[in-house]
């Protein structure tokens, strides 16, 4: 192995006299030349050198005991960069030295056969083996989850590669070592530092593991739920009607006109639209006319060409439209798009066809159109705020969202369903409620509609200190009441005795919210015995 690597020694004894020689050294003339460039030199001592014999220059490592000395001598032309290292630093050996024992990057050495030929001393404590131990074993016997035995066998570097060894997780380098074209053996890499540090950095990069895998884990449930019905929650005859419409309509290649409140869940209602069209291998294209910029609607919309404004891309870009070609355009609050657009808009409607800004050319999207408003579309084609032509064009058929007040029976439901994502988001125990919480919440006027339950019941979420969300939790809004005295929510009078019990309970939630859920501040307050609030409060 040592003359195919052009490798010689020479053995000598303290006074010069020749006891071993290979490869080169074996032959008696290069001995004697060899000899008396050492003389010349000065007796290398355990050190690197560089020496010249001839035309010829070479790389010399020695080793010195009392009774010999042992040169090992490579040729230098066929490694430059080691003869100019050696030659140019007197302290070579200290840092090939250094190579091989440092405690912040071991080294694993394995030949073509991937049996160990050397291993760091950090490498061999961290791995609980004793000196030696490993030299002669095959390199999988020694460490785990290795690939050193692939690289010999492939002839490819793996860098900067992550290996779990023993429960650690440490970043590695397997090189193979090649000779005259040939893979003769591998070094593997392996950083090191010091073990607060190490396990410091394993932790960190276990817990990005952990988020990694519950991000792709959630993107991945997010992929297979699609969007469908299964996200509309809810069993109320409300919703049981929304989903039959849905069904029905989803595979009709007609526009659809979503209208409702604010937070009805008309985007959950498009998203199920598109999941259950022939389309729903594309992705749908949302828009939203309320937050278009004023000065770049006929950008985003229809698209434009290279150089057709000051900013514009060099290649261009598609509109909405274009994007949306074999697949649905959601197009939210399309109430509130300006009367120019909405010329703009009907034409597109008409045939499909559109130009980009600054182009000349006819284009073509075949698009499903889903749009959704939460205004009077009747009020505004009264007072000419919304062209009656592109009206009729969007609401090939119309669908109602019913709002929170007329399915309080899903409020249940929704609940437990928004505390369960609130807690796999922060990695924490769901919490529940009270059951006199349900009848809290189904006696609020919900302008917000689902979206506002969703806030409040988060933000008691936040501030409930235990596992069980009670009424003290949910703290009003500072608009709660000019909310909840709102004239399109305001419920109409009852009965006198109804209205009285409807002024106490609100008291008495003021006061617990006031007093942090203390029963007998409340009761001092209101000026009402004890045993009279707990009964109410049962009651509630």
């Amino acid at each position: 192995m040592a003359e195919n690597l052009c490798l010689s020694i020479l053995v000598t004894d303290r006074s010069g006299s020749v006891r071993f020689g290979s490869g080169l050294a074996a032959q008696k003339s290069f001995q004697d030349l060899f000899l008396a460039a050492v003389n010349l030199s000065g007796q290398i001592d355990n050190l690197a050198r560089s020496l010249s014999i001839g035309d010829t220059d070479y790389v010399v490592f020695s080793h010195t005991t009392e009774e010999s000395n042992a040169y090992f001598i490579h040729e230098a032309s066929r490694n430059q960069a080691l003869f100019d290292f050696v030659s140019s630093v007197d302290f070579s050996q200290d840092i090939l030295t250094y190579f091989v024992t440092n405690p912040y990057e071991a080294i694993v050495v394995v030949d073509a056969r991937a049996i160990v030929r050397f291993i760091s001393p950090i490498h061999e404590k961290f791995l609980q083996l004793r000196t030696g131990e490993a030299i002669g074993r095959h390199v999988t016997e020694v460490i785990p989850n290795t690939r050193l035995h692939e690289v010999v066998v492939s002839g490819k570097a793996e860098i900067g590669q992550l290996q779990e060894m023993n429960g650690v997780t440490r970043v590695v380098a397997r090189i193979p070592i090649l000779h005259n074209g040939r893979v003769v053996g591998a070094i593997g890499q392996i950083m090191f530092k010091e073990p607060e540090t190490l396990h410091e950095l394993s932790r960190e990069m276990n817990r990005l593991r952990s988020e990694v895998a519950f991000y792709q884990r959630e993107l991945s449930g997010m992929k297979r739920r699609a969007y469908g019905l299964e996200q509309i929650v809810g069993r109320s005859e409300p919703i049981r009607q929304l989903k039959a419409d849905i069904i029905k309509v989803a595979p009709l290649d007609v526009p659809i006109l979503l209208v409702g409140e604010s937070g009805t869940g008309k985007e959950l209602a498009a998203h199920a639209i598109h999941s259950l069209s022939a389309r729903h291998d594309n992705p749908m294209v949302l828009v939203n006319a309320a937050a278009l910029p004023a000065g770049l609607v006929e950008s985003e919309l229809f698209g434009y060409e290279a150089g057709a404004f000051t900013g514009a891309e060099k290649k261009g870009r598609k509109g909405k439209f274009e994007l949306a070609d074999g697949s649905s355009l959601f197009f939210d609050e399309i109430g509130d798009m300006p009367p120019e657009i909405q010329v703009k808009l009907l034409r597109v409607l008409q045939d499909g066809m559109f130009e980009r800004v600054g182009g000349d050319r006819q284009r073509y999207s075949d698009f499903r159109l889903i749009s959704a408003s939460n205004r009077d579309f009747n009020a505004m084609i009264h007072d000419g705020k919304f062209r009656l032509d592109l009206f009729y064009r969007i609401s090939g058929v119309t669908i109602r969202m019913p709002s929170l007040r007329d399915r309080l029976d899903d409020i249940p439901e929704l609940v437990e369903s928004f505390l369960a994502h609130f807690a796999a988001r922060h990695r924490a125990t769901a919490k529940t409620l009270k059951p006199r919480a349900y009848g809290y919440l189904k006696e609020q006027p919900w302008p917000g509609n689902v979206r506002q339950l969703l806030h409040e019941v988060e933000k008691a979420a936040i501030f409930c200190e235990g596992l069980e969300i009670d009424i003290p939790d949910f703290r009003p809004s500072i608009f709660a009441d000019e909310l909840e005295n709102s004239k399109d929510i305001r419920k109409p009078p009852g009965s006198i005795p109804d209205e009285v019990d409807g002024l106490e309970n609100k008291l008495i939630k003021d006061a617990m919210t006031k007093f942090g859920g203390n029963k007998k501040r409340v009761a001092e307050e209101l000026g009402i015995s004890r045993s009279y609030l707990y009964k109410k409060l049962s009651a509630m």
